[in-house]
């Protein structure tokens, strides 16, 4: 494995970083290095500017997808290194580069070691980030066609020691979704408010009751926590006393079930506080990511590539907070997610100054490769 041209083609991503959905520089680099260790079918535009490479052994034997993804973040960055995000308000700031890098290393070694049965596919997924990539990817009908057996992906966690391996079975990182509220009332004279219907009320008491309906305890089924985004109420015109307003929030659930339950008693809330206060209102669920529910034996084929690699695990005993969408793969195939640390004083993901470690990129490439060997054995 070359790890120099790795780290310099990691180093490429991370200075031309692309939005969601706006990946297509991005997938030409991707397409242009796995042409140096041709698969045996290569699919583009793929649910958007996704890339699907297929080692195809041409033998009986599992088929097996690891997914990366490509994105980079409406985030500015603050790092001066030579390879800075060379766009003004866009980085990898989650190390979706570190994550595609380790994928292509992965096409690298096994072109020079490929396996006697089986197909391994390497996703290459858009618009992780806006929770609609890998909903595209598997309605793509070129997807259709080639139906793993298995999948996996990885992402990496600062705060654990650099190459640790962090994974646990059943829910990964919870089921999350995102909520715009909009309450529309009635303007009025700022000096004659009650000719109007103004939402403050109603606003402040949606916040109120929000607040006692979560859970913290992330030992519980019933874990249940809303994060508020972003608030507005009127205008900023002095003389009027608003007659609208919106509240948006994201919230997430371990599991799908408990995530629905919670978006029926919001429903509800919001209907009665909105008929309380004689306003309409409009509920608009955006961003769903579903929990990454990992499977037994996809689990422990993980660990064992941890342990044959000599690799730290970490049995995690609760979910990571964070939505991811690869949970809407492990909801039609087994597989699993996990995570692989970063470094204990790495910058934490979405930080202005966070950057991908370059030296975790063999573990990457090491860790999937292991679990290919590991389900082939079986």
């Amino acid at each position: 494995m070359s790890i120099e041209s790795l780290i310099a083609f990691r180093k490429e991503l991370h200075s031309h970083p692309e939005l969601s959905g706006q990946e297509q520089a991005t997938a030409k680099r991707i397409v242009q290095q796995l042409k140096k260790y041709p698969p045996s079918q290569l699919i583009e535009n793929l649910g958007g500017h996704g890339v699907a490479a297929i080692y195809d052994t041409g033998n009986p034997g599992k088929t097996i997808l690891f997914r990366a993804d490509t994105d980079a973040l409406p985030i500015q960055e603050s790092n001066t290194f030579a390879h800075k995000s060379i766009y003004e308000g866009v980085s990898h700031k989650c190390g979706h580069d570190g994550h595609t890098t380790m994928l292509v290393g992965l096409a690298q070694k096994l072109h020079l070691q490929p396996f006697s049965k089986g197909k391994i596919i390497l996703l290459f997924q858009p618009a992780e980030e806006i929770g609609i990539g890998a909903k595209a990817v598997l309605a793509d009908p070129k997807f259709k066609a080639l139906q793993p057996d298995y999948v996996f992906a990885l992402h990496n966690v600062p705060g654990y020691p650099k190459g640790q391996i962090v994974c646990k079975t059943g829910a990964f990182n919870p089921a999350a979704i995102s909520l715009v509220i909009k309450l529309q009332g009635k303007k009025a004279h700022a000096a004659q408010q009650e000719n109007g219907i103004n939402p403050d009320q109603a606003i402040a008491a949606i916040i109120s009751k929000v607040h006692e309906l979560q859970n913290y305890d992330l030992a519980s089924e019933d874990f249940l926590k809303f994060t508020t985004i972003y608030t507005r109420i009127g205008t900023q015109d002095y003389g009027i006393s608003a007659g609208d307003g919106e509240l948006h929030y994201t919230f997430r659930a371990w599991t799908k079930t408990k995530l629905e339950a919670a978006k029926n008693k919001i429903t509800q809330l919001i209907a009665d506080i909105s008929t309380r206060h004689q306003l309409s209102y409009t509920l608009d669920w955006i961003y769903y990511f579903a929990a990454s529910d990992n499977e037994a034996f996809a689990v422990q084929c993980v660990e064992q590539s941890a342990q044959k690699n000599s690799f730290s695990y970490y049995n995690k005993p609760y979910p990571f907070q964070w939505g991811e969408d690869f949970g809407l793969f492990t909801e039609k195939y087994p597989g699993a997610m996990f995570g692989l640390g970063a470094g204990e004083h790495t910058p934490a993901l979405h930080h202005v100054d966070y950057d991908f470690p370059d030296d975790i990129i063999p573990y990457g490439v090491e860790i999937f490769y292991g679990i290919a060997e590991k389900m082939y054995s079986k």
